[in-house]
């Protein structure tokens, strides 16, 4: 066990049960529950108050207590049961990757990321993207993919939240003990801790290593605090998403450079590299630099080569979003870059700015990794439209609907957040080998099996646990500020089993809107209130410790909840994290999210809510457009955009209230004659049927690997051969096409006989134009006929394009002609245009040269 150095002495484990250390350190028992279970065993009263955190049980676990386990016949039996599984587990040479693409073992996917939620004894993550990663790294080893993780190790982690006695959020850091963390220091092959450097202005700074495992695959984690380093630099990693721009771009070195210095160090040589947000993009300039120093060859080459083997993945719906750096920073981190890269400052500088990059002063990190990446993606089919919206100036000539980013809709690691309860339930009636095909509909099929008042005797005991917790929860904030003992004594009071309860629990942004739903306070108090048929709301979430308008909600809340028309009614829980998450998820009746369309990129909650039985009830936006659908849940709103904000709050309340009334509270309270409402528990099926297959990590694990891994991988491959032969030919042409580009026009022929005429159903038309090329070859460049529906603005709408052939070269211009069957009809609008043809261009749009009829 290691402390900075210094060692912490710890319980002799039996010879016997010698190996629960090891289980200790490795979070596969983060979703595998039965695991912890060989813990609790052995003193009960140490494991709750250890937090169910196995590493400090281990520090702390009493001898004896450790003896009687290793001659429990029942101990011994449940510890070979689970470390059988766990060695199964790690040695199982059967993986879905190994199966499916046996020549690619020994390529290595380097994934990085800011964050990670791992489990909630290792508090290094804020909030969904952390989780992300995390759920990312535990499918990666599920699935068997050849993965590493790289991160910083933040020794304060993330804020606690307190709620003081006015409604106010109050932020305060506790120094983690790294003691009681599942991580252990790398070491050299002479047994030292591996320590990194980095070069800033002025000043060495060193970082240790630390080594995370999860399941078969390892994280490391870069760590500043280190006597060798000066107290500023020993803060570097101190918080998340702390401290000031410049602290920032530190930590940004450190994720990405560092990150890639730790990689070299161990002997870890990735094919691809991905960016999980721009929070680690000075990747690409890292590796870059590495190339043209090490391999002698020219930026345009060693940008090629990056880009060859980058994967992007973009989180953020707004510009905002993303770290942007001044250039002034840039020049002091970064100053003797450019020359070592053989460019110019201005050309090192214009790889982080685009056309709206306010007058070149700043630097975007986000528009840096879609510069080089390769691939790049949005994580919701709505998120890749509006990244496509809000990027689309890094592409200027590409028409919108064409700028090269796709998407992959996010998901969840299912064994991680379902109820373990519920896991046995769909252990007795799912397919045996459920756990190994989670993305396939045909394993949720038989959760029509399940009895309905089975499943909803499952569901009521879950309320009931989070009913507990909630009121420890409100108690403690109660107590702490000083309120009288009658007032906390009615807390035993609060929160009704019988009673519909909506969760709403997340990160506490302006944009999603926790309020809405008090809009119109006395028709909710209405709704509340109903003797009836009452209903409950449970609320949690942090604001940003800068985010002032985000604690205003929660201090807005926290004032209705203590109305006396709502008390009781209301519940405002603090401190949210993934263990008060869990209960929430498992508990709740309803899940509710209601974000500002189209401000919330995926959203993930809603899918580890409905996989244990909540029901979605949630704007249509993120991947909500996408899972709403075969009677999974209710949609707020409609699936349109607003130019008024408070028209957008009106509309959205309206139907927040409406649907309640008239849908969700009938059906709840509709039961037999046992109490069970079955019609509920259908849709609880129903929503469990769609969201647990096609939002789960497994299926998306497997899109990130079939339609970006495997194919950078190949790319990769092939243009490092023959001394980089095949990217050396591409940047030759690549330049001489950029330099003939400009003498490119386009005559059309025939375009205002469509323009003026309204076009029928299936009717053929023949659009024809004349390409005067230069010195260009035809066969490097697609001619196309661009078209849409003229909208009542003038623009195109329903886009598309169509290549059309050369039908025959008249003097110094080449005509090319097209057929098209227009398969609906109306007003269409008609343009010509050329664009780069070459097999090595990594997508249509690489090098963002469009040639449009002027």
């Amino acid at each position: 066990m290691y402390l900075f150095g210094k060692v912490t002495v710890i319980p002799q484990v039996p010879e016997r049960i010698n190996r629960l250390e090891e289980l200790a350190y490795n979070l596969w028992w983060s979703w595998h529950t039965e695991a912890l279970k060989l813990f609790k065993t052995i003193d009960p009263d140490l494991w709750e108050n250890c937090q169910k955190n196995p590493i400090k049980f281990i520090n702390n676990v009493e001898q004896s207590k450790l003896e009687v386990a290793a001659n429990n016949e029942d101990f011994l039996s449940q510890y070979d049961l689970i470390l059988s599984k766990f060695d199964s587990y790690m040695n199982d040479t059967n993986t879905w990757f190994k199966t499916t693409y046996p020549k690619k073992s020994k390529d290595k996917i380097a994934y990085f990321s800011a964050e990670y939620g791992l489990d909630e004894s290792f508090p290094v993550y804020s909030g969904g993207l952390g989780i992300l990663s995390g759920d990312h790294c535990k499918s990666a080893s599920d699935l068997g993919l050849p993965f590493v993780a790289v991160g910083l190790l933040y020794k304060q982690g993330y804020f606690n939240q307190r709620i003081n006695k006015e409604g106010w959020q109050e932020a305060s850091y506790t120094e983690l003990d790294i003691s009681e963390l599942p991580i252990k220091p790398v070491l050299t092959k002479s047994g030292e801790e591996l320590v990194i450097n980095i070069d800033f202005p002025g000043r060495v700074v060193f970082a240790r290593v630390w080594q995370v495992n999860i399941g078969r695959i390892k994280l490391y984690m870069l760590d500043t605090n280190v006597e060798s380093n000066s107290q500023y630099d020993r803060d570097i990693t101190a918080r998340l998403y702390g401290g000031d721009q410049e602290m920032r771009i530190q930590q940004e070195i450190f994720l990405g450079i560092g990150g890639l210095k730790v990689l070299k160090a161990i002997g870890i040589k990735p094919t691809v590299y991905h960016m999980n947000e721009g929070h680690s993009a000075f990747i690409c300039i890292e590796l870059i630099k590495n190339l043209i120093q090490e391999k002698q060859i020219s930026f345009d080459s060693a940008k090629e080569i990056v880009s060859s083997c980058t994967v992007f993945t973009t989180h953020t719906p707004v510009p905002a979003g993303i770290d942007i750096f001044p250039v002034a920073l840039m020049d002091k981190y970064f100053g003797s870059y450019w020359n070592q890269m053989g460019i110019s400052r201005h050309e090192f500088m214009e790889l982080g700015m685009s056309q709206a990059n306010e007058a070149g002063q700043s630097f975007n990190m986000g528009v840096l990794a879609l510069k080089i990446a390769g691939k790049k993606n949005g994580v919701s089919k709505l998120h890749g439209e509006v990244s496509r919206n809000i990027f689309r100036d890094v592409w200027p000539l590409v028409p919108e609907e064409e700028v090269p980013i796709s998407h992959v809709t996010n998901g969840v690691h299912t064994l991680t957040w379902l109820d373990s309860d519920l896991k046995e339930l769909y252990d007795e009636y799912l397919p045996t080998d459920w756990e190994m095909n989670i993305s396939s509909a045909k394993t949720w099929k038989a959760i029509d099996k399940i009895p309905n008042r089975k499943l909803w005797e499952l569901h009521r005991h879950n309320k009931a646990k989070l009913f507990e917790m909630a009121r420890r929860n409100i108690k403690e904030q109660m107590e702490r500020n000083g309120e009288q003992p009658g007032e906390i004594m009615k807390v035993d009071n609060m929160l009704n089993p019988d009673v519909l309860t909506i969760g709403f629990a997340r990160r506490f942004a302006t944009y999603k809107r926790a309020n809405l739903i008090f809009r119109d306070l006395e028709r909710i108090k209405r709704i509340l209130s109903n003797a009836d048929m009452p209903v409950q709301i449970i609320f949690a979430g942090k604001a940003h410790p800068a985010d002032r308008p985000g604690q205003e909600i929660i201090k807005n809340i926290y004032d209705i909840s203590r109305m006396p028309e709502f008390r009781g009614k209301v519940i405002l829980l603090e401190n949210y994290n993934m263990n008060v998450a869990r209960y929430l998820l498992h508990g709740v009746d309803i899940w509710m999210n209601n974000p500002r369309r189209p401000l919330e990129a995926s959203g993930t909650s809603g899918q580890k809510a409905a996989i244990n039985g909540a029901i979605n009830f949630s704007i249509l936006d993120g991947w909500w457009i996408e899972g709403y659908k075969n009677n999974s849940g209710w949609a707020i709103g409609k699936n349109e955009y607003y130019s008024s904000l408070n028209h957008q709050d009106n509309v959205d309340s309206d139907s927040i209230y409406t649907t309640l009334e008239k849908q969700i509270i009938p059906l709840y309270y509709t039961t037999d004659i046992n109490g069970v409402p079955n019609d509920w528990v259908e849709k609880m099926k129903a929503s469990i049927k769609v969201v647990a297959p096609e939002f789960s990590t497994e299926r998306m694990l497997k899109d990130y690997t079939n339609d970006f891994y495997i194919p950078q991988m190949e790319r990769y491959n092939s243009v490092t051969q023959d001394s980089f032969a095949k990217i050396n030919d591409l940047c030759t042409w690549k330049d001489y096409i950029s330099q003939n580009w400009d003498n490119i026009h386009i005559n059309p022929i025939n375009l205002t006989a469509y323009e003026n005429n309204p076009i029928c159903v299936n009717q053929s038309i023949s659009p024809a134009c004349l390409v005067y090329l230069g010195n260009i070859d035809p066969k490097d460049v697609d001619v196309e006929v661009y078209y849409g529906k003229i909208s009542d603005d003038g623009e195109l709408r329903e886009s598309a394009s169509c290549p059309m052939k050369l039908a025959q070269k008249n003097g110094d211009m080449y005509e090319y002609k097209s057929e098209i069957v227009m398969k609906n009809g109306g007003n269409y609008g008609f343009t010509y245009r050329v664009v780069p043809k070459n097999s090595m261009l990594i997508n249509k749009q690489d090098m963002g040269l469009v040639k449009w009829v002027l």
